[in-house]
């Protein structure tokens, strides 16, 4: 298969090809035991992953769904377990242990989507693709927090030649029991604009925007806890956002970016993933 069905080693490009795993029957039952905020209805949650697939098909994606790690409701969260660059999918190892088993099952699923495997974390490394942000195609920007460690920042490292990764410490916040990624509150929308929630950034990653002549866009205090600050772009200036939160909608809109909307009660915010998480963009263009 050709090289140009995948590498996503950007965060802007238009997006051409993308993974999903949608939620399945077994999933629901677990929901505690994956920290959800209440149990997700099968049903509900069914027809608004189905509706965020053609939303992401109008906007000119080819979606590639998987059907990994039955029971594990955090498996629809398909940027975490890998990353996707120019040389094929780099495979993570997630500081959630109960997410240990996705890397393997979403690797398998894009093999057989054509996409190889490049390299793999391993123990003692932790990566989550959360913490993960391109930049541009040779700047990778990654938190070290709760969920990856430096031993799984040196491997990332080493999986990407060429390319400068960039280290920033993530806040403690609630703690660890609790998700916070890097994307948690940064969403590139161009490569001279981004999204932030700048109460959460680390004062280093704000001047580092300032020195690459990158404009903020804030996401309001009362929109962070809903995932505000969780966008993705679907090319330039054009991005999905989880609906109700209209104030990061009017900024963005007014910084000339298109947005759209897409319902996601049972699956962004009763497990709290945002457009970002529910998808692993496999090819940028």
């Amino acid at each position: 298969m050709s090289a140009a069905t995948y590498g996503s080693q950007s965060m802007i490009g238009t997006l051409r090809r993308v993974l999903l795993r949608p939620p399945l029957q077994a999933d629901a039952t677990a929901w505690r035991e994956y920290g959800w905020r209440s149990a997700p209805d099968p049903a509900a949650a069914a027809g608004e992953h189905e509706a965020l697939c053609l939303l992401l098909e109008e906007a000119g994606a080819e979606v590639v769904l998987s059907r990994h790690d039955e029971g594990n409701p955090d498996a629809i969260y398909t940027y975490d377990p890998v990353l996707v660059g120019s040389a094929g999918t780099v495979v993570l190892r997630p500081g959630k242990e109960g997410r240990r088993r996705e890397p393997a099952g979403i690797s398998a699923a894009l093999v057989a989507a054509g996409v190889p495997v490049a390299s793999e974390v391993a123990d003692p490394g932790t990566v989550e693709g959360g913490d993960t942000v391109w930049l541009d195609e040779r700047t990778l920007l990654v938190g070290h927090g709760y969920r990856t460690n430096g031993a799984g920042i040196g491997a990332v490292e080493a999986a990407f030649p060429g390319v400068e990764v960039i280290r920033f410490d993530l806040p403690h916040y609630n703690g660890s029991a609790e998700v916070m990624h890097l994307m948690s509150f940064l969403s590139p929308l161009d490569e001279d604009l981004a999204l932030v929630y700048t109460r959460l950034a680390p004062v280093r990653l704000m001047e580092l925007l300032a020195e690459r002549g990158i404009a903020v866009v804030e996401v309001p205090n009362d929109e962070f806890e809903s995932m505000g600050a969780n966008v993705l772009a679907l090319g330039p200036r054009r991005a999905l956002a989880l609906e109700g939160n209209e104030e990061t909608r009017r900024r963005m809109e007014k910084a000339g970016v298109d947005v759209v909307t897409y319902r996601g009660d049972e699956i962004s915010r009763k497990g709290d993933g945002g457009p970002t998480c529910l998808t692993r963009p496999l090819l940028r263009a």
